[in-house]
């Protein structure tokens, strides 16, 4: 493992940070394009090329009742979930990785002062084995999900709910997203969003530029990058 350490009198500029997973602390985009393949191929229907930029801010039962609408499939939003969590639940337990550099970030930003949150639409099933199988999950004193906010990420609930659970103002926030839509909430919420690369939504980096504080091509720029870190003295 590389190891970035936080140097000595460095401090996170912000009190509190705010993670999503899928896309960004986690490589688990191609879990759930193949999961969108396979299950849309069982009705015949290929994967539009717009459908993950359409469902990235959503949570789980706002896209199955979006998936089932968009494709007039015959299911309820309950039989669309069980069967999505029937087929990511392996792939999170034993196969879904970090995103290289966020063992590293999450230890600078620990080292450095800052309170850690994430804030995401996946379900604890999938997610709180995964963190725990990486080693990283009591990096974190706080979890919220879009169940949790009762909305998607499209509303900036989740990440002011977040904020207020960490004990912090949402400007006292950075916020990490791969999600241009998760983006934009993060800042209408009041917090700071900096964008992350991740092949699936890489159409969208220009305009998350003009949105985000801050963007990373990988984790490890954040390890260092001025935009996080000050000077304590």
């Amino acid at each position: 493992m590389t190891t970035v350490s936080n140097r000595t009198g460095r401090r996170c500029r912000y009190p509190g940070v705010i993670f999503d997973l899928d896309g960004t602390l986690l490589d688990s985009m191609d879990v759930w394009g193949r999961i969108d393949e396979e299950f849309l191929a069982d009705y015949g229907i290929p994967v539009p090329p717009d459908y993950m930029a359409a469902v990235s801010a959503m949570g789980f039962r706002e896209t199955a009742e979006y998936t089932i609408a968009r494709f007039s499939l015959p299911a309820t939003p309950e039989e669309l979930m069980e069967r999505w969590l029937r087929m990511a639940q392996e792939e999170y337990a034993h196969h879904v990785m970090l995103k290289a550099g966020a063992h590293e970030l999450l230890e600078a930003l620990r080292a450095g002062g800052a309170a850690l949150a994430i804030a995401t639409a996946s379900r604890r099933e999938h997610f709180l084995p995964c963190l725990k199988r990486n080693g990283v999950l009591d990096n974190f004193q706080v979890i919220v999900t879009t169940d949790d906010a009762g909305c998607g990420k499209s509303s900036p609930a989740i990440f002011r709910l977040a904020a207020e659970r960490l004990s912090l103002r949402p400007e006292q926030c950075a916020v990490f997203e791969d999600s241009l839509a998760a983006a934009r909430s993060a800042k209408d919420a009041g917090t700071v969003p900096f964008g992350v690369y991740d092949a699936k939504s890489a159409e969208t980096e220009q305009e998350m530029k003009r949105v985000c504080a801050g963007y990373f091509s990988n984790l490890f720029e954040a390890c260092s990058s001025p935009l996080l870190w000050k000077d304590n003295n």
